[in-house]
This record gives C-alpha cells, sequence and structure tokens, in this order.
C-alpha cells in the first residue's frame, strides 16, 4: 500500500509536467491568461445539461404521477408512501455512517440497526392508527380477540422489544469495535429521533384530514420554488453561509408569496370533503362523507375575533390595543370597524405558510451544513437528477412535526367521540366491567327497541354469572372446548346461536359510566362496533346513559 501511494504521489507529480510539455503556441505567447472554452467544449457542456435536465423533467413528471395517484387511493395508501419514505431516508442515513472494513468484523450488526428502527415504526405508527385499527380489527369477534393482546399492551410490548435489541447489542459488543458499535448505536437512535418521530407525525395529519396532510407539503414546495425565483431575478444579498446561493431577497419573495398562495389554496381545498373529512377506519378506495367542520366554513370576522382564533380568550383585544396604540390617530377607528370575509382554516393555513417560509428552510440549511461535514453532494442517488430522498424531504420533516403540533394545539375542534375512542376505552376495563357494560347495553336498547323484545330476559340472565365472578365454562364444540361466558350471540338478537368468548382486560383504568357516557355521546356505530369488539357479531345498540 505504501508503494502505490507513493507511485500514485509520483504519478500525479509528473501529470502536470506533461501537460506542461504540451502547451499550445497561444499559451506560450499568453501563459498568465485562461483560456476560453472551445466549441467543442461548449458543445459537450450543452449536452450534459441538455442530458441532466431531461432526466430530472422525467422523474418529476413521474414522482408526482405517483403522488396524486396515491392521494386518489385514500389515506391508507399514503400512509404508506410515508412509511417508504421514512425507509428510503434511514437506508441512505444508515449508509453514511457505514465502514465496510469494520462491518465485515461485525456480521448482523447492520441488521440492529434495522431492528431498531422497526420497533421505534411499530411503536409510533400503532399510536397514530390504533382507534382505527380498532374499528377495523372489531368487524369480526375472531379479528378482535387475535389482535386484542397487541393493542391493549402496545407499550408494554414496544419496550420489550426495545429491550430485546438492547440486550443483543451488548452482547454482541466486541473489545476492537467498542467505539465504532456505540457510535453506530447513537447514529440509529439519532435517525430514529430527528427523521423518524418527526415524520411519523404525518400519519396523523393524513386521518385528521389530508388538507393537514397535502398544504403543509405544497406550502413548502411553493415557498421553495418562489424562493428560487426571487433570488434568482432580485438576489444581492447572500443569507447563510452553509448555502451562498440563498439570498434575503429569495428568502423575503418566499415569505410574502407563501402566505398568499397558502389563503387561495386552503380556501379551495376546502371545498372538497376528500380533503377535510378525517378517516376513522381503514378503507382504501372507500367513500367518505362527514359533516363539515366549521373550520372550513367562511364567515365575517373583526380583527379581535379574528385574533382570538389563535389567542387566548382577551389576548386578541390586548395585542389589538398594543398595536393600534403604535398606529396614528386617523386609522385606529378604520381598523376597529374593518370586517373580513374568512374560514379559520385560511387564517391556521397562513400560520403555516409562516413557518414554511421562515423555519422549514432551516431544515435544508442543517442537511446542506450535514453534507459539507461528510464531504458529499447528496445523501444518495434514490431519484434520478435529484440526487437522494432525504435531499427532498429535509424541510419536510421539520414542517410535518408542526403541523401536527399546531392543529391539536389550535385547529382541532372541541372532541368528538369516534367508534375507535370508544374501543380503546374499552380495552381499558377490565372482565367485570366489560361484562357489565354490555349487559347494561343490552338492556337499554331492548328498552328502546333497537333489539326483539325477546332478548331481555336472556341479557338479565348474564347477571348471575357477573356475579360468579365470571366463572368460566368450556364448550364443547371445536378441538379441546372453548371458554366463554353466559352471554351467546343469540341472546342479544344475534342469528349465531353458539357461545362467544368475551374479549377481558387487566385492571379497572376506566369506569363503565365513563365509557357508557362516551358511548352516547358517539352514536349507534359506535355501540355496533363495540358489541363486536366485546361478544361477536351483534345488531346495533346505543348506550342509553344520554336519555
Amino acid at each position: 500500500m505504501p508503494e502505490a501511494e507513493g507511485n500514485a504521489e509520483e504519478n500525479a507529480e509528473s501529470e502536470p509536467e506533461e501537460e506542461a510539455g504540451e502547451l499550445s503556441a497561444e499559451q506560450e505567447a499568453f501563459p498568465n491568461q485562461e483560456l476560453l472554452p472551445t466549441p467543442v467544449d461548449k458543445a459537450l457542456e450543452q449536452a450534459a445539461r441538455t442530458k441532466s435536465f431531461r432526466t430530472r423533467t422525467m422523474s418529476t413528471v413521474l414522482l408526482i404521477a405517483c403522488f396524486w395517484g396515491v392521494i386518489y387511493a385514500g389515506h391508507v395508501p399514503e400512509m404508506f408512501l410515508v412509511m417508504t419514505v421514512q425507509l428510503l431516508v434511514a437506508r441512505e442515513i444508515f449508509k453514511l455512517g457505514q465502514v465496510a472494513q469494520k462491518e465485515l468484523k461485525l456480521p448482523g450488526f447492520r441488521a440492529q440497526q434495522w431492528y431498531f428502527f422497526c420497533v421505534a415504526e411499530f411503536y409510533l405508527h400503532l399510536r397514530f392508527i390504533k382507534n382505527n385499527l380498532l374499528v377495523e380489527l372489531s368487524s369480526t369477534a375472531h379479528g378482535a380477540s387475535l389482535f386484542y393482546g397487541i393493542l391493549k399492551h402496545h407499550n408494554l410490548i414496544s419496550y420489550l422489544l426495545y429491550m430485546a435489541g438492547f440486550v443483543a447489542f451488548v452482547l454482541s459488543l466486541k473489545r476492537s469495535l467498542y467505539k465504532y458499535q456505540f457510535g453506530q448505536y447513537a447514529w440509529t437512535h439519532m435517525i430514529c429521533l430527528m427523521i423518524l418521530l418527526p415524520s411519523s407525525t404525518l400519519i396523523s395529519n393524513i386521518f385528521v384530514g389530508q388538507i393537514w396532510f397535502l398544504l403543509p407539503c405544497w406550502l413548502v414546495i411553493i415557498n421553495d420554488i418562489c424562493a428560487y425565483l426571487a433570488g434568482f431575478f432580485f438576489g444581492r444579498t447572500p443569507l447563510i453561509s452553509i448555502s451562498p446561493k440563498k439570498t434575503w431577497e429569495g428568502f423575503a419573495g418566499g415569505f410574502v408569496s407563501t402566505v398568499v398562495a397558502a389563503f387561495f389554496l386552503s380556501s379551495f381545498m376546502s371545498h372538497f370533503q376528500w380533503m377535510t373529512c378525517p378517516r376513522k377506519d381503514l378503507t382504501v378506495f372507500g367513500p367518505l362523507e362527514c359533516e363539515l367542520d366549521e373550520m372550513y366554513v367562511s364567515r365575517e370576522y373583526s380583527l379581535e375575533s379574528l385574533t382570538q382564533l389563535l389567542l387566548p380568550p382577551g389576548g386578541g383585544a390586548a395585542l389589538l390595543r398594543a398595536v393600534g396604540g403604535l398606529l396614528p390617530a386617523g386609522l385606529q377607528a378604520p381598523l376597529a370597524l374593518l370586517r373580513l370575509h374568512v374560514a379559520p382554516m385560511q387564517v391556521h393555513a397562513m400560520v403555516l405558510a409562516m413557518f414554511a417560509a421562515l423555519i422549514a428552510p432551516f431544515g435544508g440549511f442543517f442537511a446542506s451544513g450535514f453534507k459539507r461535514a461528510l464531504k458529499i453532494k447528496d445523501f444518495g442517488d434514490t431519484i434520478p437528477g435529484h440526487g437522494g430522498i432525504t435531499d427532498r424531504f429535509d424541510c419536510q420533516i421539520a414542517m410535518a412535526m408542526f403541523s401536527y403540533i399546531y392543529y391539536w394545539s389550535y385547529a382541532a375542534s372541541k372532541p368528538e367521540v369516534s367508534v375507535g375512542d370508544v374501543l380503546s376505552l374499552a380495552l381499558r376495563l377490565g372482565n367485570a366491567a366489560q361484562l357489565e357494560l354490555f349487559h347494561k347495553l343490552g338492556n337499554l336498547l331492548v328498552g328502546e327497541g333497537l333489539l326483539p323484545g325477546g332478548g331481555s330476559r336472556r341479557v338479565d340472565a348474564c347477571t348471575p354469572a357477573r356475579e360468579r365472578r365470571l366463572t368460566p365454562w368450556r364448550s364443547r364444540g371445536g378441538a379441546g372446548g372453548r371458554e366463554g361466558v353466559c352471554l351467546t350471540a343469540e341472546a342479544v338478537g344475534g342469528r349465531v346461536g353458539r357461545p362467544e368468548r368475551l374479549v377481558g382486560g387487566e385492571g379497572m383504568h376506566a369506569s363503565t359510566a365513563q365509557l357508557c357516557g362516551t358511548a352516547a355521546r358517539a352514536g349507534h356505530a359506535v355501540i355496533h362496533t363495540l358489541n363486536r369488539a366485546i361478544g361477536g357479531n351483534h345488531t346495533h345498540a346505543q348506550c342509553g346513559a344520554a336519555h
């Protein structure tokens, strides 16, 4: 190796001498003057630019077409799109920290990193879609019983999976590679914290309404384009040394353009239920209908009432008084009488636009500094002509987290009860409380006429079994028998006359009365699904606590 390095140095030193010996007459006459590119050089450069432009254009059109296809497919395909992007970003960044020679001495070490990544995905994603998943799994008693334990003990399972990986990591430590292994361990957790955690909030944004997923993404793109155009035509003052081509003029132009675009784009998107309605289940290509939230309805606002959308009660008036005191007296009265006809969503969109223009670009600056530290041009070559996935989504990651926090802090309407919310509470009830809930629901439904009158006696018959602390019995059907309780599907108006095993639970963290009241606010569809989750396939039901 030293000899090879020496030869390389000799060759490197000899090359300039050879080139120097082949100077043209023009170079000899004007040694200090740089030569202009020849027509051949210009032609080659132009051909390279044309090829690069063609590649970038084709890949951009393909990406946009795929993106809109996924949006048309619905919320679940979008969720898998986010998961795919997370996977590709993690692959690119994992590769940056990899040292091939040391990896050969650690077989299976790369699999440990992916194991931690998958555990983090299991924990984060299931938290965001747990209620939607409960609605789907409770469609059959078999699905509810099969996945009941995973959903109820999701946090514990996630922690135990992580600790299993932690133990495996400690057991894999090798004396000569401690520093490298611990560096990779920290690298993996950095990826989960900086990439996976904030980008996973996109899944929550998707299911509360696609507008909260698409609008922030478009605002980042609009700001990037407008800032580039403003900087190209008017840019004079450098903005930050990490990105020398960024200018203050472009930064300001992007800010103004993005805020204006957000105002009109949010108004346009609010007209489509596919954009505004939340998805409460995991249906693909299914219809989506809901009552339009007041957030998307345009109405008349004064400046004071408009500021109350974002500030606590009294804060808007105090702010206006403070700002109004700085204005000329001739402007204060007209501003007090000013009325604006807007939808609250347009105000929220302008706040999102301000973040997309002022803060999100620093995610790109961070990525630029990171690449300079590693002396690389791009994070990868996943997208032809554009570099890696990380190069295109650095600002989107910061924007996703802000959109999620902002929605639940300011934009989310008064909490409404969904089927998934009730099922999530039901999983926290103990065995006795679950059966008591089902018993009371059955009696109330018979009284409302939602169940056949003949079912009343059979529902009441559950009480003795509950009082006997749910002593289990075993049916004679099936191999080895099956545990069950007093209720049958026939007892509550079902069509199947065989016993069904009720879903049980540990601890009584939620009271039956609390769940009953929650179910009453949710409506018949909630109890219909709750019956299926707890006792099999039954007819529609509704808690009568609200009557």
